[in-house]
């Protein structure tokens, strides 16, 4: 059988009589094999096709990934952006629908996060939807109904420099990270820059990440005392702003896109994995985990 798209972008088996719900009858019908690669051979090399990035990368460049950033807004004019497939806002309707509207940026959050995305992963196809106004704030309600149309529309990777604190929202916002997730939706979500409690960053079934204060954008770290599971690059960062600009800015908000960009190369290059096996290559691809040969540990 040729395969043309993975099995969760087809329509679901039909089920077998006789065997409980969700379960597959493999004496009848074989399960789909799937390549895999041991821990020892995922190195950067193997992961996205080593440490260059953007436009210099001979890998994996993002080309076949959706991302959507839930933002701001994005100003898809910016040099830095370089274009969306789409732009839109959650409409301040009694349905808060999404719908489609000029790609600007008010504020320059949204296209500061896009931008550094692309400057990692330049082939990916990127997405904006409004669901802040101001750069801080925005209602519980308009982050639900954007990133539902996010997960619904199938998207990749969804791009969350973005939290609450309002604990209302939690069961809904849990149930869409988790619906998400087994979609083979990921969430990347940047932590609270202050010490509060807040979500969906502090969910297990999203990628985490907070700061480091290094310049090298492909640099990032595993961080073994969750709920932030990895650090990349957040401190004076040069990022896209409104108005054609570029600034210096410092947050949670833009690490969490450098890991996005990377997730962007890795699933370029293995189209196939589920966000489980990302989650794991970017562990293992992290800069300071170290693979074990002979005995002796080096860098991977």
């Amino acid at each position: 059988m040729t395969v043309t798209q993975p099995p969760w972008r087809r329509e679901r088996r039909e089920h077998f009589p006789g065997v409980p719900a969700w379960s597959l009858a493999t004496s009848r019908l074989a399960p789909e094999e799937f390549g895999v690669s041991r821990l020892e051979d995922v190195t950067r090399e193997w992961a996205w096709g080593g440490d260059d990035a953007g436009e210099n990368s001979t890998g994996g460049d993002g080309a076949g990934v959706r991302v959507c950033v839930l933002d701001t807004g994005v100003d898809g004019g910016h040099p830095r952006v370089g274009g969306l497939e789409r732009s839109l806002v959650v409409a301040d309707d009694r349905d808060l629908t999404v719908v489609d509207c000029d790609p600007v940026d008010h504020v320059g959050h949204g296209t500061a996060c896009a931008g550094i995305i692309r400057s990692i992963a330049p082939a990916v196809s990127l997405t904006s939807v409004r669901v802040l106004t101001d750069g801080r704030s925005g209602s519980g309600a308009a982050l639900l109904a954007g990133l539902r149309w996010a997960v619904e529309e199938g998207f990749d990777l969804v791009n969350l420099s973005l939290s609450t604190t309002r604990s209302q929202y939690l069961p809904e916002l849990h149930e869409l990270a988790d619906r998400a997730y087994f979609r083979r939706c990921l969430l990347v979500a940047s932590a609270h820059n202050m010490p509060v409690v807040s979500f969906p960053w502090t969910f297990s079934s999203v990628i985490s990440v907070a700061s480091h204060d290094e310049p090298d954008p492909m640099t990032y770290y595993y961080n073994p005392a969750p709920p932030a599971e990895f650090l990349a690059r957040g401190v004076r960062v040069p990022v896209a702003w409104r108005r054609g600009r570029e600034i210096r800015s410092t947050g949670n908000s833009f690490a969490a896109p450098h890991i996005t960009g990377i997730c962007a190369l890795i699933l370029s290059r293995h189209r196939w994995m589920t966000p489980f096996q990302l989650k794991s290559v970017l562990y293992l691809a992290a800069s300071n985990v170290v693979a074990s040969q002979g005995g002796a540990h080096v860098r991977a």
